[in-house]
Parts: C-alpha cells; structure tokens; sequence
C-alpha cells in the first residue's frame, strides 16, 4: 500500500458523506489516521459502534492535531463550525468542505480564514436518499466527480495544498475538477438542485391527492414516480439550506423550466403532437450521452426488471 496522502484527517459532521468519506480513507490508505467529532451525542455513539476513527467528544479535539479538516455539516451550519474549527487547527493544515452550494460555502469558509490555514472549498458529486453514519460505504466517491473551487492569487504553498487535496480524493476514487464557484453553482442548480425540487413538489403533490386516502398512489406506484420519491426522501435540512443558498440560480432555472412545462402544456391542450415528439426526442439524445459518458448505466430500467421489462408508465 503506498503512503497515505494525509497523516491525519479530522471529519466534523458523521453523516452519509462523512462517514463515507472515512471509511473510504481508511480503505484505500488515503489517510494514516481518521478523527471524527458530530454535535449530536447519538450521532457520536453510533460512529463509534461503527468504529468509524477516533471519534471525539469536542470539535477541537478532533481538529487540533489533523492535516486536512473536512466539514461535512450543512451550508447554513458552515460559518460557525469553521470558525470554530480554525481556532484550534495547526498552521499549514487545509480546511474543506462537501457543500453543494459553493458560492456561500467559500464565502462561509474564507470568513473564518486566520491567516495560518489553506482553506479550499470542495464538492462530491456523489450521495444516496440515505442519511446517518450507518448509511456510508467506501466506494461512494468511485468514478464521482469531485469539484474544488480553490482561491484565486494564492502562493505556490496554496497550489501545493490544492494537489494535496486532489490526489486525497483521487485515492478515494473520485475524478477531481476545478470550478469557479458560481459556475459550480449555476451547474448544480440544473443538474441536481432542480430536479430535487421537482421530486420534493411531486411527491407532495401526489400525497395530497384524495385517492391516497385509499392507497392507490402507493399501491400503482410506476417506475417513474417511484424514482421521485427516492429523491425525495433525501435530507430535508440538507436541501433546505441547499435551496436558501444557491436561491438565484435555482430561480432562473426554475423560471426557464416554467417556460419550457407551459409550453408542453400547450402543446398537450391543443394536440401539437409534433412538438411533444420534438421535445421528447430531444431528451432520448441527452440520456444517451449522459450514458455514454460513463454518468449511468445503460441498463433496462436502471436494472430494475432482470426480464428486460418495459418501464411501466
């Protein structure tokens, strides 16, 4: 095994990312020691029960003595727990985060910046609906995207740390990419933001339907509307500080996917069949490429239907 990118790490928050991202450390050597400290009492019991790392009792302990401190808490819980943790981090060591909104994580980040610690904000592209320590696994980050949205006019100690950083999370896996943050921003608001909202909106919807009352929204669940309410089920304090952050791109994407819906709303009322084929084609060559691309497998149904069945609808 070669050496480890980081001697010591120390991960605030035990939840899917954060216990992913320790067990990954441990697995594939990219780290000679974890420490892990939560807010929640519960949270640190059960992270220990796991043997998760060294699990400790205050933030400080935790951070104190580790290389690269990783935050693994919600957007809007970032401020605080990085001003926290950057009182007790040594000199030289990077602060990082997982947040999926990077404009106000670098912002919450950099607030806390004391001059002695190399702060680089960062995201994986990668999760489950699953939350808790119990939830994380080692392969999470495999082939995931990890995006960084490093400073600009930094020192040469700066780039060094931001390889540093790379090569951690490509021994964890994960392809790395640098971003400005509200590119990152724009992009996510698109590609993941939005569709949490449509999921959230329709399973909401659904559930306040008089037909669940007798169970038939559940009981006929179709392979798509069973996929939403997988998205749904996510973290709902996660996302909700996901959408209270990044509320300006996710409102012009909302806006033009208004558009877009008013439009196939028309074209359904007034029989325009040309245009709902035109729309739906379109959409067939964008899951082509996002398979191609090596984003998702190409299988039946997500492999749903060993048989080949067609999805029902």
């Amino acid at each position: 095994m070669s050496d480890p990118i980081f001697e010591r790490i120390a991960i605030v928050g035990a939840g899917l990312i954060g216990s992913s991202i320790a067990r990954a450390a441990a697995a594939y050597g990219a780290a000679g020691s974890v420490s892990l400290y939560d807010a929640s009492d519960d949270v640190r019991a059960r992270a220990e029960a796991l043997d998760l790392g060294n699990v400790t009792e205050t933030l400080a302990d935790a951070v104190q003595q580790a290389d690269c401190v990783i935050l693994c808490v919600p957007v809007g819980a970032l401020a605080p727990v990085a001003k926290a943790a950057v009182a007790h981090m040594k000199p030289g060591a990077i602060l990082t985060d997982v947040g999926s909104v990077k404009k106000q994580a670098a912002e919450a980040l950099i607030s806390a910046d004391n001059g002695a610690v190399q702060i680089i904000p960062g995201h994986p592209i990668a999760g489950t609906e699953q939350s808790g320590p119990e939830a994380g696994f080692p392969s999470l980050f495999k082939n995931a995207w990890h995006i960084l949205t490093p400073q600009d006019g930094k020192d040469e100690s700066y780039a060094a740390a931001v390889q540093q950083l790379t090569d951690f999370w490509t021994a964890l896996g994960a392809k790395v990419e640098t971003m400005d943050p509200a590119r990152h921003d724009r992009v996510l608001a698109i590609t993941s933001h939005l569709p949490h909202l449509i999921a959230f909106n329709i399973v909401s919807t659904a559930f306040d339907m008089e037909t669940v009352e007798q169970g038939e929204v559940v009981k006929f669940s179709a392979g798509g509307f069973r996929d939403f309410t997988r998205i749904a089920a996510s973290d709902p304090v996660m996302w909700r500080d996901v959408f209270l952050n990044n509320k300006e791109a996710v409102l012009e994407c909302l806006g033009r996917f208004s558009e877009d819906l008013a439009a196939l709303q028309r074209a359904i009322r007034w029989g325009d069949g040309d245009l709902l084929m035109q729309e739906f084609s379109r959409a067939r060559t964008i899951r082509k490429a996002i398979i191609d691309a090596g984003q998702d497998s190409g299988a039946v149904n997500f492999g749903r239907n060993q048989n080949g069945a067609k999805e029902d609808g």
